[in-house]
């Protein structure tokens, strides 16, 4: 597996591991386990958001376009709607 596939990959599951943890946390009653998963969520977006600057840098991946301001204003007057 070269280095492009594997950084793809552990995004990816990064990813997954993230909205797993989000629902837990929701689920959580508990609130030193609800801080736990807090904690392990907010440290596997650090590492995500380092290993995803990693990537675009080597062309790994390449974000879409940007929206305009017409796209954003769209979005937000729906959302607001």
């Amino acid at each position: 597996m070269d280095e492009k596939a594997m950084v793809n990959d552990i995004l990816s599951n990064v990813k997954a591991d993230l909205g797993a943890y989000q629902k837990a946390i929701t689920e959580s009653s508990n609130a030193q386990l609800r801080q736990t998963f807090q904690q392990i969520r907010n440290s596997d977006e650090c590492f995500q958001y380092e290993l995803y600057k990693v990537a675009e840098n080597k062309g790994y991946y390449i974000p879409a376009a940007k929206a305009t301001v017409t796209e954003i204003e769209t979005v937000k007057n729906e959302v607001q709607g």
